[in-house]
């Protein structure tokens, strides 16, 4: 199990949201950079990195940023970036600066034909950012509920060969509420691709729930404010994950 740290950036600065509102947010860090380094020496295995900006104008707005961060880690973890992804230019740029994996929202609900194309034009490397609220998908930085059932639309996109969904629930994020762990599983019990779970992690706890839900393809975990405000130690929380993960593969 993955405990991915989410740099969030607005302005180019480190921010978390609560519930995806702008104008709610508390800057963590007036340098991502040095943030994601920070992340990277306590142990991090992978970053989650969002254009706040660019989920909200449909086009990226913290892209010199991004290469700042890039640079920070010098290859040395994979990176997962998401908003503001809606053309495949924007993939092949993000691509070729060194991002891992590019998470598509918005784009893979509003723009017909677009996720495929991605998938076939990159593949191994597209993951798809499911954001939710009473299993209904939300777009446009989860200002609009659309009608789709989660399920549904998760089990399209992996027929596109996209290589695991990051589910949010957008009625948790921010909030440090806890995950919610029902929604969780039965998203994943319906997948072969792995699940990304984001949204409302607060401390140790949520992350041993997790762990013991891991089996049914639950590969990571995203957290941001719970790291970032101290209700959840980061280095504790990956060993736990680690110590959990290897118990559980042993039989104990």
């Amino acid at each position: 199990m993955l405990i991915i740290p989410a740099i969030d950036l607005k302005d180019g600065q480190c921010v978390r949201l609560k519930q995806g509102v702008m104008e709610d947010a508390t800057v963590f860090s007036e340098d991502p950079g040095e943030m994601a380094k920070q992340w990277l020496d306590q142990g991090a295995r992978r970053l989650h990195l969002v254009d706040l900006n660019g989920a909200f104008a449909g086009k990226p707005k913290n892209e010199a940023v991004v290469r700042k961060i890039i640079e920070a880690i010098d290859d040395r973890i994979p990176i997962q970036l998401g908003g503001g992804i809606r053309d495949l230019e924007t993939i092949e740029r993000y691509l070729d600066v060194g991002i891992t994996y590019v998470i598509v929202g918005t784009a893979a609900i509003k723009i017909p034909g677009f996720l495929h194309d991605a998938c076939n034009a990159f593949p191994g490397h597209i993951m798809v950012g499911l954001d939710a609220k009473d299993g209904k998908v939300a777009v446009d930085g989860w200002s609009k509920v659309t009608g789709h059932d989660v399920i549904d639309l998760a089990k399209k996109f992996e027929g596109y060969g996209v290589e695991a969904i990051i589910y949010t629930d957008i009625g948790r994020d921010g909030m440090l509420s806890g995950i919610n762990i029902e929604a969780t599983v039965n998203l994943a019990k319906e997948l072969t691709i792995p699940v990304i779970a984001s949204g409302g992690i607060t401390n140790i706890d949520d992350v041993s729930t997790l762990c013991e839900i891991e089996s049914e393809g639950i590969m990571g975990a995203i957290t941001g404010r719970a790291i970032y405000e101290g209700s959840l130690n980061f280095q504790e929380a990956q060993l736990l994950a680690d110590k959990l993960s290897a118990n559980s593969s042993t039989g104990i």
